[in-house]
Formats: structure tokens, C-alpha cells, sequence
């Protein structure tokens, strides 16, 4: 397995990436210490649960990416409900989304 680490910046403002490649498959994630963003494979659904909301997880995923650009330039397809009280909302662009973690 291999695993790619990097920063980058939106902005002024500092992200991660990681990319993980697995068989057949690639998890590709961006974010900062406050939140993160993620390919299809996050199930953003656990994070809404009685017993892992009190978390405060902000998270959500984008649906059809295959690299950390295609990613940063998707729109979110789900969110926590975390993220939404700071107004990241669905079809959101994850380099919005980004932008307000900051």
C-alpha cells in the first residue's frame, strides 16, 4: 500500500491531502485540523448519530473523483450535519467547502 501526504494552499489558507491506494481503489481526502473532505468512500452518515454527533465531525464526501484536484473541484454530495451549521452545504465545491474551515 502506498500513501501520499501533502499540503497545499486555497487562498492564503493551508490544507492537506492524502492518498491512499488500495486494490482497485483510491481514498483521497483533503482538510485541515477543523474538518475534512473525502471521496465517495466516507460514510458521512456515522457521523450523524445520536452517539457520534455530539463529535461535531465537519465532513462530507464528493461522489466520482479519482484524483486530489478532481476532488477539491467536485461538489459535495453529503455532509454532517456538523457542517451544515457552518453552512457547507450538498452541491457546495469542496474548494468552498475548504474556505470555510478557515
Amino acid at each position: 500500500m502506498e500513501i501520499k501526504n501533502n499540503n497545499f494552499k486555497i487562498n492564503e489558507f493551508d490544507f492537506y491531502s492524502v492518498e491512499v491506494y488500495l486494490p482497485k481503489t483510491t481514498l483521497l481526502v483533503v482538510g485541515n485540523e477543523k474538518g475534512y473532505f473525502m471521496c465517495g468512500a466516507l460514510d458521512v452518515s456515522v457521523f450523524n448519530k445520536p452517539h457520534l454527533i455530539e463529535r461535531n465531525v465537519l465532513c462530507g464526501r464528493a461522489f466520482g473523483v479519482k484524483t486530489i484536484e478532481d476532488l477539491i473541484n467536485a461538489p459535495l454530495a453529503d455532509v454532517s450535519i456538523s457542517a451544515t451549521k457552518i453552512g457547507i452545504l450538498p452541491k457546495m465545491l469542496v474548494k468552498d467547502a475548504l474556505l470555510q474551515l478557515t
